[in-house]
C-alpha cells in the first residue's frame, strides 16, 4: 500500500508515480523523499541510498534514479513498532 507523505491517505498500488505525478487527494508530489524507501532522518543527507545526490527539500518532486514508493502495511495499532523502537525497547530501564 502506498501512503501520501503529506494527506496520509492511500495511493493505489498500480498507480504510476513518475517524476512530475501529484497525489490525487492533496496535489503533493509523490516522487520526493518523504515517499522513498530509502528516505531516513538522520542518516546521511536522510538517505540510506550512498550512491543518490543530495536532494535539498524532502517534500518536493525530484531526479533520483533510486526512489522507490515506501510500502506500509495496514497499520493495526502500537504492535507495528519500527525496528528503532524494538531495539530502543531492550535497552528501557523497567
Amino acid at each position: 500500500m502506498k501512503i501520501c507523505h503529506k494527506c496520509k491517505r492511500e495511493v493505489a498500488d498500480d498507480f504510476f508515480v513518475g517524476r512530475e505525478t501529484q497525489c490525487p487527494f492533496c496535489g503533493s508530489d509523490l516522487h520526493c523523499c518523504l515517499n522513498c524507501s530509502f528516505y531516513e532522518l538522520g542518516a546521511y543527507n536522510d538517505c540510506r541510498e550512498p550512491q543518490a545526490e543530495r536532494v535539498l527539500d524532502k517534500t518536493r518532486s525530484n531526479f533520483c534514479d533510486f526512489f522507490k514508493f515506501k510500502q506500509s502495511g495496514k497499520f493495526s495499532g502500537a504492535a507495528d513498532l519500527s525496528a528503532k523502537d524494538k531495539l530502543e525497547d531492550l535497552f528501557k530501564k523497567t
